[in-house]
């Protein structure tokens, strides 16, 4: 998990009042109700072009 996407995740799950774990539980569980499918393609390649650079 990169870090932005783990502070991301900290923050969501403190706001909803549920631990990481609780959090990414209900993130996968609703998957189809909380994205947006219109922006997913385009945040998915706009994630994958900048990986590489995000992990060092």
């Amino acid at each position: 998990m990169t870090e932005d996407g783990y502070r991301r995740l900290k923050r969501f799950a403190r706001e909803a009042g549920l631990d990481e774990g609780e959090a990414l539980s209900f993130l996968f569980e609703n998957f189809t109700s909380v994205i947006n499918e219109d922006n997913l393609e385009h945040r998915m390649r706009l994630f994958n072009a900048d990986l590489e650079k995000r992990k060092k």
